[in-house]
Parts: C-alpha cells; sequence; structure tokens
C-alpha cells in the first residue's frame, strides 16, 4: 500500500499540473485527515480484535459539543476541559465496551446504539445550533505551527532540523534490526535492497520535511499524529497486550484456553477507541473553531475504509498500525486531487466505494489462496 500510495500521488501530481505537492496543499492534506488518521488507529485495534465501530462519529460529534460548552459557555480553561473531555471518552467506550465484552451483544448492534444515542444528544446539547467561537490557546491543537527558534528567514529552518533528526534516527534503528537479524541467524534484505529502501526512505522524509518547512514548518497535529502512530506501534509489536489484541481476533476460544483474559481486552480496545474518538472531536472542534450539529458525519466510515485499505483483515486477528495510516492518507490523497480536479461530491463517494471494495476483495482472496 506504501507503493499505491506512492503511484496515487504522482498520479494525482501529474493530473493537478503540480498543484498537489504544493507546501500549502500539503500542510492542508495533513490538517484536513489528522482527525481521520487518529480514529483509523484506534477503529484497526477494534477490527483487529474482530468488532465494529460504527459510533466514532458520533461520538465525536459529542465531545465536541461538550467542549464547546464548557470553554465557550462556561469559561472553563482549555487544558481542563480537553482532560475532562479525554475522560469522557474513556467512559462512553467503556460503556459500550461492556456490552460489547461482558453482555455479549455484536459490536455491530451496541455501536448502531451508540451512533443514534450520542448523535441525539448533541444535537440536544446544541439545539441544532452552531457553538463558536474557540479560544485562541485550544485552536492552537489544529491550527498551530513549531515555532522556529532557528528564526529562518525565507525557510522554518527547525523543521529541517527535526527532519534531519528523523532521518538519522530511522537509518540507525533500520542498521540495528539488520545486525540484529545477522545475529539471530535470519536472512536479512539483500545489501543493494536495504541501501536502496533507506535511500527511499532518505529522499521521501527529506523532501516531505522541506515542502512543510517552504511553507510554516511542522502543524502541531503532526508532531501528535507521530507521537500517537510510534506508541501504538511500539504497543502492537513490543508488548504483551498487543499480541494478545492479535490472538483475541484470530481465534477468541483458543486465546481464552491460553489463558488470555479475553473481555478484559475487548473491553480495553473499546475504551482506547472511546478516547482517540474524543481526542478526534477535539481536533475537529478547534479546526473548524466551532461545535456543529453535523460534524463526526460518515467519519467512522472513513476510518473503517482506512483500515481495510491498509491491509485490515475482515476476519479479525490482522491488521497493523501503519497500515491504517497508509490507509487514511489514500482515501485522503484521493479526496484532495479529485476536489482539486473539480470531481463532484458523488464521484468521489463512488470511487471511494469502488477502492474499499477491492480492497477487502483482495483480503478474502488472499485468504482463500493461503
Amino acid at each position: 500500500m506504501t507503493f499505491a500510495l506512492l503511484l496515487i500521488m504522482l498520479l494525482f501530481q501529474v493530473l493537478t499540473d503540480g498543484v498537489l505537492l504544493q507546501p500549502l496543499n500539503i500542510t492542508n492534506l495533513i490538517l484536513q485527515n489528522s482527525y481521520i488518521l487518529i480514529l483509523a488507529i484506534g477503529m484497526v485495534l477494534v477490527i483487529i480484535t474482530g468488532h465494529i465501530d460504527l459510533s466514532v462519529g458520533s461520538i465525536a460529534a459529542f465531545i465536541g459539543a461538550l467542549s464547546a460548552i464548557l470553554m465557550i459557555q462556561m469559561n472553563m480553561d482549555p487544558f481542563f476541559t480537553v482532560v475532562l473531555c479525554l475522560l469522557m471518552g474513556a467512559i462512553v467506550g467503556a460503556w459500550q465496551g461492556f456490552w460489547v465484552a461482558y453482555v455479549k451483544i455484536p459490536a455491530f448492534i451496541v455501536t448502531l446504539a451508540g451512533m443514534l444515542i450520542f448523535r441525539g444528544i448533541t444535537l440536544i446539547m446544541l439545539q441544532g445550533q452552531s457553538i463558536a467561537p474557540f479560544p485562541p490557546a485550544f485552536q492552537q491543537l489544529s491550527a498551530g505551527f513549531l515555532p522556529d527558534v532557528f528564526n529562518g528567514d525565507a525557510i522554518h529552518l527547525f523543521s529541517l532540523v527535526i527532519g534531519i533528526v528523523l532521518i538519522v534516527s530511522l537509518v540507525l534503528l533500520e542498521l540495528r534490526a539488520r545486525r540484529k537479524q545477522i545475529k539471530n541467524g535470519f536472512d536479512p534484505l539483500p545489501k543493494t535492497l536495504f541501501f536502496l529502501k533507506i535511500a527511499g526512505m532518505v529522499a521521501v522524509i527529506g523532501a516531505f520535511t522541506y515542502i512543510l518547512a517552504d511553507y510554516r514548518g511542522i502543524p502541531n497535529i503532526l508532531i501528535l499524529l507521530i507521537i500517537l502512530i510510534a506508541f501504538y506501534s511500539f504497543v502492537m509489536k513490543k508488548t504483551v497486550i498487543g499480541r494478545h489484541i492479535y490472538a483475541v481476533g484470530g481465534n477468541e476460544k483458543a486465546a481464552s484456553l491460553s489463558g488470555i483474559k479475553t473481555k478484559r481486552v475487548t473491553f480495553m480496545v473499546f475504551v482506547n477507541m472511546g478516547v482517540l474518538a474524543a481526542l478526534s472531536g477535539l481536533i475537529f472542534a478547534a479546526r473548524l473553531n466551532a461545535a456543529t450539529p453535523r460534524a463526526g458525519n460518515l467519519f467512522e466510515l472513513d476510518a473503517i475504509a482506512a483500515s481495510f485499505i491498509g491491509g485490515a483483515s475482515a476476519y479479525g486477528g490482522v491488521g497493523s498500525i501503519i497500515g491504517a495510516v497508509i490507509g487514511g492518507l489514500v482515501m485522503g490523497v484521493m479526496n484532495n486531487g479529485m476536489s482539486i480536479l473539480g470531481l463532484g461530491i458523488d464521484w468521489q463517494q463512488a470511487i471511494k466505494g469502488l477502492v474499499l471494495l477491492a480492497a477487502v476483495a483482495f483480503d478474502i482472496m488472499n485468504k482463500k489462496r493461503s
């Protein structure tokens, strides 16, 4: 999918006469898709366990409305408001996780009910009207950029330095992983392919940070996304709870017989989804600078599509954080490119539907072949 993403970007770069990779458009692409990528990180964990969550868009709208009431109408401090909203997201996730994990109601039914419940509560709270504007400090969550501590004139020097540090770190990690493979008797990539991989990583990250530095630098939301991706990737690959999540999705009965507390794992996955849905709602509200009754509409479908396009299996037990993020970027680049070309929302929805169908069909064919 990484290769497919690069091909799609190249295609739209040509079709849009170079507009797609302009610094301003790349920055907008990050800002416009940040909340979907955050939802996709949580959604892929839910899908790996063999469940689905249809309520995340409504939860995001509910949390956005709650934050507006607390900050705008009640003048609460933005920091404490964010903490309370994330806590509320965890409570909502626990509510749904309880019905799924312990009462054994199918997640499709529980989260469909949640979608209706929290959309209704949002409309009641907002009384059908938008609430705005948010305090400037809260807006920085979604619209702010890292300051340039080196005071560059024509270019954001601090962003370039961060890019160089990231490149060096990734190269060292790749070299360390290769040495570890050789030490443990595994067959690593041939040297030619390995150095081509390193060169590709350096080129992509270097070009990306240069494009951002040429505009206003690295957005705050991109730093948050990188932290979330790194944290959840580590959890899923290197920790016991990550192995348990995969085990529950692969075969829940076998996992239970192996001593894994499958109900607790499922419950915690939904709590996590609630927190990330709340974070997504806060970011969306900060970007709009308003809480609106229609916020979060179809967010759940974009997050589910991103997970499946990124390689998650419809049967559970398979998927990755990086894959979900790449799937989200595929959807985001397609949306952005088609909008620049002037395609209507009707064609955009149809094309996105075909891409999702193709991704799931590919997964099923691979299952049958194996």
